[in-house]
């Protein structure tokens, strides 16, 4: 039948809105996106920006921070799909450097080489090409630098 549609005055939509910043970060495509879906005027989005903002719910530079700190420790992607995912979310260049900072090449290193291995254990694969071939898609993939990753393979595969 009908669908009910939800309408919301601008105060109802700022709780909302810093209620859903609040919980996360967030970064400015994704707030655009939701108050897009809640059928809120250009002018009026602007403005509960303007005000997330203002009240320090929205922040560029903290949310690429912690998303670079997040996708590395957690989901253990390297600097390129990081850059990338960030650039897809329209984050400006001196933020994403920023973001970057946040991970230290002594530690990326040690996760590189443990990411590596631990894939490579699981390559059943028995001719040496194909894994290497394996590895490097996967690594790759994860967004590891291509030099980083074809050093490594030629380390850990004779």
């Amino acid at each position: 039948m009908f669908k009910k549609t939800n309408s919301y005055t601008l105060t109802e939509a700022t709780k909302k809105l810093e209620r859903y910043c609040a919980y996360q970060e967030r970064c400015h495509k994704d707030v655009t996106i939701k108050l897009r879906g809640m059928r809120m005027i250009p002018e009026v989005i602007d403005q509960i920006i303007t005000h997330l903002i203002q009240e320090n719910y929205l922040n560029e530079e903290r949310f690429a921070q912690s998303f670079a700190r997040g996708k590395f420790n957690i989901k253990k992607w390297g600097r390129n799909r990081i850059v990338n995912e960030l650039k897809q979310r329209d984050i400006s260049s001196y933020n994403i450097k920023s973001a970057l900072a946040e991970i230290e090449d002594a530690h990326y290193m040690e996760t590189l080489d443990a990411l590596a291995k631990k894939r490579l254990e699981a390559i059943k694969e028995t001719d040496i090409q194909k894994r290497k071939r394996k590895l490097a898609d996967y690594l790759l993939y994860r967004g590891w630098e291509s030099h980083l990753v074809y050093d490594k393979i030629s380390e850990l595969i004779e």
